[in-house]
């Protein structure tokens, strides 16, 4: 059966896309991870992948044309099938856009007797609107609610962040589009549930939305919404409880703190008695400790230190349980979105692209050298990193090849160059991307890095700036690592592993003497980048390197 694809939300914050450049053509076979078009959002120009395996039967955009997000952006079917009707049907023959059609009804009041029929409902009371979980990344397939901002029963007005979501790159605010009274949540903190499930619904206070998310799961997009209908009272008045957490401090006074505040202020060990909350009857809020600077006094860091002290001895046991010796003890750690996410991408390409790995050492004692010089400019920092991401961006337009991209039918040479640069964060691992980073002087990469790094561990990056890598440099020095292999960041062809500088004895001229080098290991996909290619690639980054001066020429 033909399937609709429509013009993906590829930010949170796109309404429209405009179609760059369609990878494939009608009667093009498609397998399940193809490319089949480059969108441009309101952020980025982005690849779009297809879910679906088939014929690419129909285009509904053209290049060069935009069109609202859900528009009818392709189908994909078997070769021959007749879609006139999908063509011509709007979206009642997918179901997929049963929700979204209710949620249009909504809005357009004159469409409601058109859509019930359709729906297998009557019609969503005026005013509803059914909000669904948000695809806020190309590659997002599922999202789990870190955190509701909102409860059952509070206003929303339009623009207000109701919940925090963690997608596969990043935990995001999810901000309402529509004013009203928060009627039901569908998807409790800490659950997971796929793209267009049933994530809440806004209306007027009081009214009666008894069989609004029974009808939406025959649509069959929400997860298990009718017992969550059954326990929304009881969900409804936990949920108040946790946004309202109250804590006693040792003089006795109650503060109100909201869990996402507590939860930054123990990350940042933020004594919260010292916080003046400017949410309702003085409640702590994000802002409150995101903004808190503490007393400049004496009695400041001793009053954290005792009120600190007994909370982690009180916590340490149910972290830590206490094990005797010779037994056996295990706990289970629920894996992040992230965490899946990394699992899947690092497993498809390990097991799909057939890797092979090229390692050099390069003296540094030029890079020393002139780092040292470039770092004694007033308000300059570079670090060794930053000369490599220079180095590797302008080998790369010397050898394009190794910047390219395996397709079933083409192998794709990317003449502009986007530097990946791994980083670690607490659930695991991202990306954030330098756009033109050969066109970038080392100062420059130097503040882009420092302040990707930044935001990323503080999961503050958009998924827009971790998108559209052609070449990924992954740098472990930092702890001490000599040498290591990547798995490539696939759609990319090759990822450079680093390692960390060493003082050592060396040959030079015949004679021994103390220098200092470094390994670095490419990681090379032989679909499209052969020994020899990668080997001159490597030569280039051993020139640069050792001889900083000449990346100026």
């Amino acid at each position: 059966m033909a399937t609709k694809i429509t013009m993906p939300r590829l930010s949170d914050t796109m309404t429209e896309g405009t179609v760059a450049t369609w990878l494939k053509k009608v009667g093009d076979k498609i397998n399940e991870g193809d490319i089949l078009a480059e969108i441009e959002t309101d952020k980025a120009t982005m690849e779009f992948e297809s879910f679906n395996s088939g014929t690419l039967l129909y285009i509904g955009i053209q290049e060069g044309e935009s069109a609202p997000v859900d528009s009818l952006l392709a189908i994909i079917g078997k070769e021959g099938e007749n879609i006139s009707d999908l063509i011509a049907g709007g979206s009642s023959s997918d179901k997929k856009e049963e929700p979204k059609a209710e949620e249009k009804t909504a809005e357009a009041p004159k469409e409601e007797a058109k859509e019930a029929p359709k729906s297998e409902s009557t019609a969503l009371p005026k005013g509803v609107v059914v909000v669904t979980m948000p695809r806020l990344s190309d590659t997002m397939t599922d999202g789990t609610v870190a955190t509701w901002l909102k409860k059952v029963g509070d206003k929303i007005n339009e623009g207000d962040i109701l919940a925090e979501i963690e997608t596969d790159k990043a935990t995001m605010e999810f901000e309402s589009f529509n004013s009203g009274t928060l009627l039901y949540i569908g998807i409790p903190e800490g659950e997971s549930a796929p793209v267009d499930s049933l994530l809440a619904i806004i209306g007027p206070e009081g009214t009666d939305i008894s069989g609004v998310a029974e009808n939406f799961k025959k649509g069959g997009t929400a997860s298990a919404p009718a017992k969550e209908e059954k326990a929304e009272e009881p969900k409804s008045e936990t949920a108040e409880s946790k946004e309202e957490t109250v804590e006693t401090v040792s003089d006795g006074r109650r503060i109100f703190i909201s869990p996402l505040a507590k939860k930054i202020a123990e990350e940042k060990n933020i004594n919260i008695s010292q916080v003046k909350g400017t949410g309702e009857n003085g409640r702590i809020v994000k802002s409150d400790i995101e903004n808190f600077k503490p007393a400049a006094t004496s009695q400041t860091p001793a009053s954290q230190e005792t009120a600190a002290k007994p909370e982690v001895t009180a916590a340490a046991p149910a972290v830590k349980p206490f094990v005797p010796a010779g037994e056996t003890y295990s706990e289970e750690i629920k894996n992040s979105q992230m965490r899946k996410v990394i699992a899947k991408r690092l497993s498809e390409s390990k097991f799909t692209a057939p890797h092979y790995y090229l390692t050099i050492e390069v003296a540094m004692d030029g890079a020393m050298a002139s780092r040292s010089t470039i770092n004694s400019l007033p308000d300059t920092k570079v670090s060794f990193n930053d000369m490599v991401i220079k180095a590797c961006a302008m080998a790369l337009k010397k050898h394009p090849k190794v910047n390219s991209q395996w397709k079933d039918d083409v192998t794709v040479i990317h003449h502009h160059v986007h530097i990946g640069v791994a980083v670690a964060v607490e659930d695991g691992l991202v990306v954030p991307v330098l756009k033109f980073a050969d066109q970038l002087s080392l100062t420059q990469i130097g503040a882009n890095v420092r302040d990707v790094a930044g935001r990323a561990k503080n999961k503050k990056l958009q998924p827009a700036e971790m998108e559209g890598s052609t070449f990924t440099v992954s740098n472990l020095g930092m702890f001490g690592i000599t040498e290591f292999t990547s798995i490539i960041n696939q759609p990319n062809s090759a990822i450079l592993s680093v390692g960390a500088i060493v003082e050592k004895p060396v040959v030079r001229n015949g004679q021994i003497v103390v220098g200092n080098t470094m390994k670095v290991t490419l990681a090379c996909d032989h679909r499209t980048v052969d020994g020899a290619t990668g080997a001159e690639f490597l030569q280039t980054l051993r020139q640069y390197l050792e001889n900083p001066v000449t990346m100026l020429a």
